[in-house]
Parts: structure tokens; sequence; C-alpha cells
């Protein structure tokens, strides 16, 4: 077992149970007690958990959004082959709305180069795409990046987004349900979700199949908002169905 998918797997077993002694995850795990104190005092610096003598506690509520830096490990695979459907979409000449979130980060990296303009939503894409070769031209939106995620929000974000007009928008999303809709975690980066929608002619989500079937408590709009979704073959098929009925292009990889 890798340091990433023990360090998920730890992450999984605390979360559910609440608490969880170091005997327990070596047991889990297979790793040593001494490994295992060293895997959650690296999860607790990252917010995940909390330490006490002997083992650790969630920090995070069921349902609760776990942090960027975990994520960034979860369905790596899945998010670079979504990712690279993705980017196989948008033709040169484009101008690209890009939104947070770690898949979004994967279409970034692929974005670079290209022959389109392109505006991130993040700190990590700005950064991946801050020095990007010509012909790749950048435009930086204003706005405060959201703690512990680098998503930006705000009242100077969607001055950002009502100024411009995009071909495509690329958006991430935390739930997405044929009854519910498009939902996030958080109401600002809500907020930013519903106008990069209204900024865009065509509208692209790119989300991993753990998104599918799942519903957030921040409404961002229906389904129908989106005019292509690609997703993975974890995602529920009586999802998708319900969502290619709905006239979604729906694309798997």
């Amino acid at each position: 077992m890798s340091t990433v998918e023990r360090h998920r797997l730890i992450a999984q077993a605390v979360q559910e149970a609440g608490t969880a002694t170091v005997a327990e995850l070596a047991d889990l795990t297979g790793a040593s007690e001494m490994t295992v104190r060293r895997d959650l005092d690296h999860l607790a610096a990252q917010g995940v958990l909390e330490r006490f003598r002997g083992g650790a506690r969630t920090l995070l509520l069921r349902g609760d959004e776990p942090p960027f830096a975990l994520r960034t490990h979860e369905a790596v695979d899945a998010k670079r082959r979504i990712a690279a459907e993705v980017a196989s979409l948008i033709t040169d000449g484009e101008t690209v709305l890009l939104d947070s979130g770690t898949t979004c980060l994967e279409v970034a990296r692929l974005l670079r180069g290209r022959q389109i303009t392109v505006m991130p939503l993040s700190l990590q894409a700005i950064d991946v795409l801050g020095d990007a070769p010509e012909p790749t031209a950048l435009l930086v939106p204003g706005g405060r990046p959201r703690a512990g995620e680098g998503a930006l929000i705000g009242p100077l974000t969607l001055a950002s987004l009502s100024a411009l007009r995009f071909d495509t928008a690329v958006l991430g999303c935390c739930g997405l349900t044929d009854g519910d809709g498009m939902t996030a975690y958080d109401l600002d980066e809500a907020a930013v979700k519903k106008a990069v929608v209204a900024s865009a002619r065509r509208v692209i989500a790119a989300a991993d199949g753990s998104k599918l079937g799942r519903t957030a408590h921040a409404y961002v709009g229906p389904s129908t908002l989106v005019d292509v979704l690609v997703t993975d073959a974890t995602a529920p098929a009586d999802e998708t169905t319900a969502l290619e009925n709905r006239g979604i292009t729906v694309k798997i990889v």
C-alpha cells in the first residue's frame, strides 16, 4: 500500500468511525504503529483530523468537504482521463472559464500552451497557467481565496465574471443529481458557479463518479445548466441515464 493510499484509508476510517486508535489503524493498514503515528501527524497538519494520545478523531462532519490537499490524491487516474476528454472538447481560439477544484486543476495542466484565452478561478490553476507559453492568453480575475481551497470567491470574483463572456466554462461540482441538480459545499462558491454558468455559452461539467448521486447543501441550479458532463465509469448508471434523458450529453471515460 502506498503512502497516499494509506492516508486516504486512515482519513476515511477516522471520519466514518469518529475516532480511531493507532493500534486499530495499524491493523487496518498493515503498517507499523510508528508509521501510523507519522501518518496521523501529517493528516492533522492538513486539517483532516485531530490527534489525541494514542489515536485521532475526525474534524469533518458527515457530508463535509475533505480538504483540497487530500482530494488531490483521490481518483487521480479518473480525474486525468476526465481532464483529457474535457481538453479535447475545447478548440483552438476559444475563450475558456476554468472553475476551481482538483479535476479542473488537471484540465489546467492540459491547457498550457494551447491557442486559447483562459481565466482560472483558483490560485492553483493560476499558478499552473501563470507561465504558460504562447499562444495561451491568461486572464486573472479579482476575488479572495477561500481558506484552505484556493478557490476565488466574493464580490470581486463575481464582478470579473459579470464583465466577461466566454465560449466554454469548465465547471467542477461537489454534487450532481437529476433531482437535486448541481450543488456545492460552500455558499460563496455556489454563487461563483452560478455566475460562471451565466457567463458562458457552453457549460462542460467535469466530475468523477463519486460526485454523481451526491447532494451538498449549497444549491447552484438544475442539472439542465450543464450541456456536457464528462465523468468516469464509477458514476451511477441510473444518474447518467436520467441526465441524458434531460438532454445532457454524457461522456464516460
